[in-house]
């Protein structure tokens, strides 16, 4: 069963600059240059296979945008912002 509209919104207080759109949350991560991106990009297909929950990514040569839904439920679920949370750790210095 997805998430409550009121349950997904205090889970997204917990995340930076991530956005709620219906059944899904998305960000845009920014990089200097391609290989940051690629870097990006691969360290987040690693992070969603141990977890075995995989976003949709759009790649650009200096940006990715992930979206996180659970479409087996057909909508958000906990996990969703788990491994949100667990992608914006990657950009942590």
């Amino acid at each position: 069963m997805p998430l409550e509209a009121e349950a997904a919104a205090e889970l997204l207080k917990q995340l930076d600059g991530w956005h709620l759109q219906e059944k899904q949350i998305s960000k845009i991560y920014t990089f200097k240059n391609y290989y940051q991106t690629m870097a990006f990009v691969n360290a987040t297909a690693w992070i969603s296979h141990q977890e075995d929950h995989h976003p949709d990514m759009i790649v650009g040569y200096n940006r990715c945008e992930i979206t996180y839904t659970t479409h087996a439920i057909g909508g958000l679920s906990e996990n969703d912002f788990i491994c949100a949370a667990k992608i914006d750790q990657l950009l942590i210095t």
